[in-house]
């Protein structure tokens, strides 16, 4: 049995393996450009964040219906509670959808034909944030929000994340503004290719209350200083990390040091279909790599509980974290 976690950091659109993009597209009539599942794989290969997103986008085209959107979501949530998720927190980009004419309601009602039951389904609880496409315009931000508003009973959060250099999380100061006044709760990917000022920028500006990735921020001691002294939770991705080029091998990656340093760092996957793993598949993969001990590990799945949101029920997050003190390692 795997060790309980929770996953806070999983874009749902990077969980789009080439067996369902293929049965996907047959379904909508959509020619992908590869003769099957092993040519598509083998385009999993990236020099960096950007070529990564170009396939990224490129795939989305065979997610058109509501039923689609629920596929891909099961098949997630299948695949995590297997891996040992008891509750995932899920990004999705409906600016990438919208563009190609589907509708904010076909993204968010396909999805939550799954989340709505993941429970009952899978054994997993789930939430739904909302992330913006840090290249697009501050404008199309707001104009996306305003677009989720008959949907908030759905969201929990909104998020920020695609091309990170060159697009500060000033850019964003407005919707994260009126995303606070709805109630929102507020993240974004900052400090994976941009640098630690952007980890600052995103918690001051943004009024963020967790930063995805964060690995950055070991450059800056006054700023790991800051998010041990305010326990601000930093989602980090290990394989993501090696495949876009962030860390060059695994056993280079700064999570043991983070750890050491009393950062509350959790282990995600980020994109696991096109990264080469899920979320256990990231914890094995650093516990060999970096000769994590189990009281690590254990403290690692401790932490994603603590930095999730679930402070609507305190009583699930105690039973969560309780399986975790309760697991035995094998």
């Amino acid at each position: 049995m795997p060790l309980p976690k929770a996953e806070l950091h999983l874009h749902i659109e990077g969980t789009l393996e080439p067996e369902l993009a293929f049965e996907l597209a047959a379904r909508n009539g959509v020619e992908l450009p590869y003769a099957d599942t092993d040519e598509l794989r083998k385009a999993y290969q990236f020099e960096d964040l950007q070529s990564f997103l170009n396939l990224y986008y490129e795939l989305m085209a065979v997610l058109r219906t509501e039923q689609d959107f629920a596929d891909l979501a099961d098949a997630y949530l299948a695949r995590a509670a297997a891996q040992g998720v008891r509750h995932a927190e899920i990004f999705f980009d409906p600016q990438a959808h919208i563009a190609r004419g589907l509708t904010m309601g076909t993204v968010v009602e396909g999805l939550w034909r799954a989340l709505g039951s993941s429970e009952q389904n899978h054994g997993v609880s789930t939430k739904l944030i909302l992330c913006f496409l840090r290249d697009e315009s501050a404008d199309s931000a707001l104009e996306t929000l305003e677009a989720v508003r008959p949907y908030l009973d759905r969201i929990t959060g909104i998020g920020l994340d695609s091309a990170e250099v060159g697009h500060p999380p000033v850019k964003f100061r407005e919707v994260y503004e009126a995303a606070a006044a709805l109630g929102l709760r507020r993240v974004a990917h900052a400090g994976e290719e941009g640098p630690p000022a952007y980890i600052t920028e995103a918690l001051d500006v943004l009024g963020v209350e967790r930063i995805d990735h964060g690995l950055r921020c070991m450059e800056d001691p006054e700023l790991v200083e800051r998010l041990v002294r305010e326990r601000v939770p930093l989602t980090l991705c290990p394989l993501s990390n090696v495949r876009l080029r962030a860390v060059d091998v695994l056993a280079d990656h700064p999570l043991p040091a983070m750890l050491d340093a009393g950062l509350l760092c959790t282990v995600n996957s980020d994109d696991p279909a096109y990264f080469g793993g899920y979320v256990a598949d990231n914890y094995h993969a650093v516990r060999d790599a970096l000769g994590l001990t189990r009281e690590q590990m254990r403290e690692l799945a401790r932490n994603s509980f603590r930095a999730s949101f679930l402070e609507d029920d305190e009583e699930r997050r105690a039973r969560y974290l309780a399986e975790v003190e309760a697991y035995e390692f094998g």
